[in-house]
Formats: structure tokens, C-alpha cells, sequence
């Protein structure tokens, strides 16, 4: 499995991480073996949320990684709802608990809420200083907040922006991505197979992904998480709830894609227009 820094906090993670949004809606058990595995495999990093079926999701990762807690990167966030100074605090303690660790190696603002961005920062940077998470980013931003929020903490801070990237969807690429690429934040992309929107092999860009998948005998799955991380900073964290499901995705890991192919897929999906309106970058559900 390749490992990358995670921008300026030193520690490396997996190219490909494991998501847990929805992950409550499956077998306790199930899952927890699922992630089990994928941490055998080298995928360590693990990101959760509060939000994520009101905790329970926090809590299938405690037991996943319950006895091997330093292989694990695990990320959660904070819900925009309760991104106050206090509220934040509140609300990693409360994380904390559910995850049964006594530290988040990342915790991130959800999306933009009512609070000012200054508060959430200044309780992410308490919880720093007190050594119950070792990093802080956000979720959801677009340009403008994330210029916000660097004018606010800086270097001393913001270190990932978490946000919705798939094939069919690459409007990160016009200027979030560059943004954090001159600023050395990663980008971690959610639902890289796009909420049920994955090429199908009877559709042109589906048939790219199976003939570069059959070249490198692997699946077209792998082949476009691939190409969802073909640049430094990028990584992605696609849901993780079976084994079989979570072995496909880590066969991504060390999947090297030809100059050549990832042209053949940037033609295949292409990058479209820059929106004239900024996006809403997540789903209600998020």
C-alpha cells in the first residue's frame, strides 16, 4: 500500500483510506472485520464523523481498532451545529468516547455552519495544545473559506480539505485542488464512485476503465481510485463494509497508471467547464 504524508504533520497514510459514512446501516461485525482487514492491508487511515448515524459509526471504528490503535490514522468531525468554541470541545470529548481513544490524529469542521470560522479554529487549536487531536482541517470548502481559514491559523494549522470527487464529478480541479496543492493541504476525496453513478462497462467511459483494469489485471474500481490520486496531496476514502469490498479497494494501493492512461482517462471524464457558481460540494445526507 503507498503511504503519503499527511501535508505538514509528518505522519503517513494510506493513498487509500477507508470510509465509514452509512457504515451503522451494516453488520456490527461485518464491518468491523472489514475495516480489521483493510488495516492488515495498509490502509490505516480510517475517517468517521459524529454525524454518521449520530455516533454509531464512531463506535464500529472503536471496535476495529480496539488493541491496535498506533495503525491506525483515524479522522473524524465536528457537526456544523456544534462547531462553537465550547460546543467543539464538547463534541471531540464526546468522539473521544465513542471511539474509545484518547486522541484523533485529524478532526475536521464538517462543513460551514451559524459559528464563525475563528471559533472552531481557536477550540481545534485548545485541543492541540491539550493533546487530544494532533491535527486539525476542514470538510466541504470551497476557495474562499479555505482563504479564510488560512488567514485565520496558517501554517499552524489547517493541514486537509475533505471534499466530494469522483469521475463524474472533478470540479475540485479548477481551484481547489491548485489551492491546496500551493499550500500544501491534502485533499481527501469522499464517495470516489459517486453515489451509485459508477460507469457502467457499456458506456464509453466504462469501457476506458475496463480495458486499462484488464492490462493491469485489476477492476475498473481500482483503476479509477487510481486515477483519483494521481497527484501528490490527493487521496481518497471510499466505503469500506465487506471484505471482499474493502480487499477491492486496496488493491488500488500500489495500481501505477501509464502517462499515458490517465490521459486516456481525462478524455474519457472530461474536467468540464468552471462552474459559474461555487457548488454545493456535499450531499444532504452528508
Amino acid at each position: 500500500m503507498e503511504m503519503r504524508q499527511f501535508g505538514r504533520t509528518g505522519h503517513q497514510v494510506s493513498v487509500i483510506g477507508q470510509g465509514t459514512w452509512f457504515a451503522e446501516r451494516g453488520d456490527k461485525a461485518t464491518v468491523v472485520a472489514a475495516i480489521q482487514r483493510g488495516l492488515d492491508l495498509g490502509m490505516n487511515h480510517i475517517d468517521t464523523a459524529e454525524l454518521y448515524g449520530g455516533g454509531l459509526a464512531e463506535d464500529i471504528v472503536a471496535g476495529a481498532i480496539a488493541g491496535r490503535r498506533q495503525d491506525a490514522f483515524v479522522v473524524s468531525k465536528v457537526h456544523p451545529e456544534n462547531a462553537s468554541r465550547r460546543g467543539t470541545i464538547a463534541a471531540c470529548e464526546r468522539s473521544l468516547e465513542n471511539l474509545q481513544s484518547d486522541y484523533l490524529d485529524s478532526y475536521l469542521l464538517h462543513w460551514r455552519g451559524r459559528y464563525p470560522l475563528a471559533e472552531t479554529i481557536a477550540a481545534f487549536e485548545q485541543l492541540v495544545h491539550e493533546g487530544k487531536i494532533l491535527s486539525w482541517g476542514v470538510s466541504n470548502f470551497a476557495v474562499a473559506d479555505l482563504e479564510e481559514a488560512w488567514s485565520l491559523a496558517g501554517e499552524r494549522g489547517l493541514t486537509s480539505n475533505q471534499v466530494l470527487y469522483h469521475l463524474e464529478d472533478r470540479g475540485i480541479e479548477h481551484d481547489i485542488v491548485p489551492w491546496c496543492e500551493a499550500h500544501n493541504v491534502v485533499v481527501t476525496g469522499y464517495s470516489p464512485f459517486g453515489h451509485g453513478r459508477f460507469p457502467s462497462t457499456s458506456s464509453p467511459g466504462g469501457r476506458v476503465l475496463a480495458r486499462i483494469a484488464a492490462a493491469h489485471s485489476a477492476t475498473p474500481r481500482q483503476v479509477a481510485m487510481r486515477f483519483l490520486v494521481r497527484r501528490p496531496l490527493l487521496i481518497t476514502i471510499p466505503k469500506a463494509s465487506t471484505l471482499p469490498h474493502t480487499e477491492d479497494n486496496a488493491g488500488a494501493g500500489d495500481l501505477q497508471l501509464s502517462a499515458a492512461e490517465i490521459a486516456e482517462i481525462d478524455a474519457a471524464f472530461p474536467l468540464g467547464p468552471r462552474p459559474r457558481v461555487a457548488p454545493r460540494l456535499f450531499s444532504p445526507g452528508y
